[in-house]
């Protein structure tokens, strides 16, 4: 801890603090935690709109789908471990933010994983997305949660410290959920799952600094170890006791262990926990260690003492072990109990809620590259950013994670995912442009949730809600606190222009590595969900005429040109969501037979995913034309052009024939079918080799 953190607990308390004590807000204290230095800023974001059920503060939020269906969504990170443990790193923020969403009584139906990364020309760069996605994909195929979407970014401020985010999807019906707060003095706490070791100890506090050179070594004891065969069985179990109405609140034992989950749930009134009771994986065990263990796998759930044996044999029933650890009491106290011995007592209020806000100094910076014209020819251009791993195919990704369990997968190809719910479809997004971002924070993120948007709309979807995963790097830096106050802002404006409420999420800051120099982009990843019909992504039809809507600008500065070329510029301007409704109600009315959005790869890249055989001819400017990443633009493919009446569109070619035949201006190019597919394979073979 720091020490005027201990001294001011020291004046509250007026005495020095056991060992369990300091150890307990070394973790709930924690920026991980606690969110000492963005609440004042998240409390500016759009969180209720008239779906939303519950929005931020409990585990997961609950927004309303249907009369009979609630979606319980939940969006979290796991960044340092998955650098220090790739595999269990990755695996266990999968389980973490699935028990978050079966702690609200929701059953888990889908999973997305934006997923940012340093260069993959580096070995330990491939080593690290290699294991990480092997230990989601591992996890996720265990437990029956299909993965079905995700975003790949990569760039150098990645290395050493990658960016593990997930959303997790559930559903529940509107008047069943379950939540964390504890209801009634008087009713016991009672711990249901894997026993308790020592692994994950203080991994609150280790989430909550920066790497350093020693961290694979030094932080591995910080990192948890999963069991998705015992997360199965929790998420049956859980889903059982829901069912019989005797569950009064649940809470995932996540960040900070026990400590956490049981402080958190009795901060409506105050708790007595017996840390003897608690059942265990290794003998000798301290209370700090009982207490703070984030061992996976475990629940704890609050019900009535004559309920709490009948609950302890549904856990008997699926293997689970179980133990009544504690009692919900009217004083505001969080009392720790370990073999007759009292070993904390505080108030809980000061545990839970108090910790003191930090203000940093911040200093804009906005970032200003001028433009240099690329070198090299337009088609050598266009192939090394179809070869980019942001427009390359995910296949070595995506074949490693089961899509179709479950049954409702329609569609995951294209621009959204497309599952089956109730008499429609649930359609998801993911992921943002961090190097825009960087460039512009607060028009970069509002463009960032603009592009999502525009995904689940070319779907004939309407956006109902937004989760997020604010990753940067340490705020003591000025110019780094000023991002995310500019990101913050941006997300919650746009959010508001497009009435879509903002209802959970996460941060996650000191994302920098002291072994390599470096700090992360600005990565307010962002999760978007939508509802429409059910309507699977396809490509255009062969004689579809081609129309992009929306202005292309000359603004490069952060696009995948830039990243393969070097070449600068300015980066998109804030893009117009008035477009939004406009592209949904087309593709929902069946005006058009396919549509795609505009973002990286720009038109070239929707051109190779939506219409790979086609002949299209564009303005003068090819670098624009094809390259620009304008915000709010659409591809779409339409049989009468009449269709497209009241847009802002251009025809700009026809789909069929055999490759991507482009003119611009007087120079020409052809992108053969056997090219496109060596450009748009290159992911695939980089980490196969």
């Amino acid at each position: 801890m720091k020490e005027e953190d201990l001294a001011h607990l020291r004046r509250e308390l007026g005495r020095d603090l056991t060992d369990v004590e300091v150890a307990c807000f070394e973790n709930l204290w924690s920026e991980h935690c606690s969110y000492r230095s963005t609440k004042t800023l998240l409390r500016t974001l759009p969180t209720e709109g008239k779906d939303v059920i519950l929005g931020p503060g409990d585990d997961a939020a609950v927004v309303r789908y249907s009369d009979d269906i609630a979606i319980v969504v939940g969006m979290e990170s796991h960044n340092h471990p998955s650098y220090v443990d790739p595999y269990h790193g990755a695996a266990t923020g999968v389980g973490g933010i699935v028990r978050d969403v079966v702690s609200m009584g929701g059953r888990p139906i889908a999973l997305m994983d934006p997923l940012y990364f340093g260069t993959f020309g580096n070995e330990k760069n491939r080593y690290l997305f290699e294991h990480v996605v092997a230990g989601i994909g591992d996890y996720g195929n265990c437990i029956g949660v299909p993965v079905v979407r995700g975003e790949v970014i990569v760039d150098p401020s990645y290395q050493g410290n990658p960016l593990v985010n997930v959303v997790c999807v559930g559903i529940v019906h509107p008047d069943r959920y379950l939540t964390a707060p504890a209801k009634k003095p008087g009713s016991h706490l009672v711990l249901v799952g894997s026993s308790t070791g020592r692994d994950g100890l203080g991994g609150a506090s280790f989430a909550s600094r920066d790497l350093s050179e020693d961290s694979e070594a030094a932080d591995r004891p910080s990192v948890q170890i999963g069991d998705p065969y015992t997360e199965k069985l929790i998420i049956d179990a859980l889903l059982e006791m829901a069912a019989t109405g005797k569950v009064l609140s649940c809470k995932d034992l996540g960040a900070a262990g026990l400590a956490g989950a049981s402080s958190e749930m009795s901060s409506t009134f105050g708790a007595i926990i017996h840390a003897d009771r608690v059942h265990l994986r290794e003998p000798g065990m301290a209370p700090p260690e009982i207490m703070l263990s984030e061992s996976q796998e475990r629940m704890l759930i609050e019900v009535d003492p004559q309920d709490v044996a009948a609950m302890g044999a549904i856990a008997e029933k699926y293997d689970l072990g179980w133990s009544d650890i504690g009692e919900v009491i009217p004083e505001s106290r969080y009392i720790v109990r370990f073999k007759g011995k009292v070993v904390a007592d505080l108030p809980i209020q000061l545990l839970t809620g108090d910790a003191p806000l930090c203000f940093w100094e911040k200093k804009a910076a906005p970032v200003k590259i001028p433009f240099r014209k690329p070198a090299g020819s337009l088609k050598n251009l266009a192939l090394e950013v179809l070869s980019h791993p942001e427009v390359a195919r995910r296949d070595w990704v995506t074949e490693q994670y089961d899509h179709d369990v479950q049954l409702r997968s329609v569609s995951l190809a294209g621009d959204a995912a497309v599952l089956r719910l109730g008499e429609g479809a649930l359609v998801l997004s993911c992921g943002c442009n961090p190097r825009q971002i960087a460039l512009a924070p607060y028009e970069g993120t509002a463009n960032s949730l603009l592009e999502n948007a525009a995904n689940l709309v070319v779907l004939g979807s309407t956006p109902l809600c937004i989760v997020n995963c604010l990753n940067f790097a340490s705020p003591v830096h000025p110019d780094i606190y000023w991002q995310i106050e500019q990101c913050v802002l941006g997300l919650g404006d746009m959010a508001r222009r497009m009435q879509v409420p903002v209802v959970g999420g996460n941060v996650s800051l000191y994302n920098e590595s002291d072994e390599f120099g470096t700090k992360i982009l600005p990565t307010p990843s962002i999760g978007l969900l939508g509802k429409g019909e059910v309507r699977p992504w396809v490509r255009a039809t062969d004689g579809s005429a081609l129309a992009l809507i929306g202005e292309s600008k000359p603004e490069f500065g952060g696009s995948v040109l830039d990243a393969v070329s070097g070449c600068g510029g300015e980066p998109p301007a804030i893009g117009d969501p008035e477009l939004i409704p406009a592209v949904r109600d087309l593709v929902a009315g069946g005006r058009c037979n396919a549509a795609s959005d505009l973002s990286q790869g720009g038109l070239l890249a929707a051109l190779a995913a939506l219409a790979p055989s086609a002949a299209v001819d564009l303005g003068p400017d090819g670098l624009t034309e094809l390259f620009s990443e304008s915000s709010g633009r659409f591809l779409i493919a339409v049989k009468d052009e009449s269709m497209l009446k009241g847009l802002p569109y251009r025809i700009i070619g026809e789909s069929g024939g055999e490759g991507l035949r482009i003119r611009c201006g007087t120079q020409s190019l052809t992108i053969g079918p056997e090219e496109l597919e060596h450009a748009l394979s290159s992911l695939t073979r980089v980490m196969r080799t």
